[in-house]
């Protein structure tokens, strides 16, 4: 894991590492977890920038059947790693 980027909260910055991307109906999704370490949480942010922003503006996913199905894209993905969400 190389790439890192900075998520923006309410509570502040937090920083994730990016394990993998992928493009879904036209849409950008980012696999990134907030560790190193083997034992990290993983998360799912799906990117909502319009073609204006200068930055790339992305959100949690939350609905549970889209991190279903992206849960099986980033598996299929990344078959040599086990991956819990």
């Amino acid at each position: 894991m190389e790439e890192q980027i900075v998520f923006e909260t309410e509570d502040g910055e937090v920083l994730f590492y990016v394990i993998e991307e992928t493009r879904v109906n036209g849409t950008n999704y980012l696999l990134v977890t907030d560790s190193e370490e083997d034992e990290a949480d993983c998360y799912i942010l799906k990117d909502t920038s319009l073609p204006e922003d200068r930055e790339a503006v992305y959100e949690m996913v939350e609905d549970e059947e889209i991190l279903a199905a992206l849960q099986k894209i980033f598996a299929e993905l990344l078959d040599d790693t086990d991956i819990e969400m």
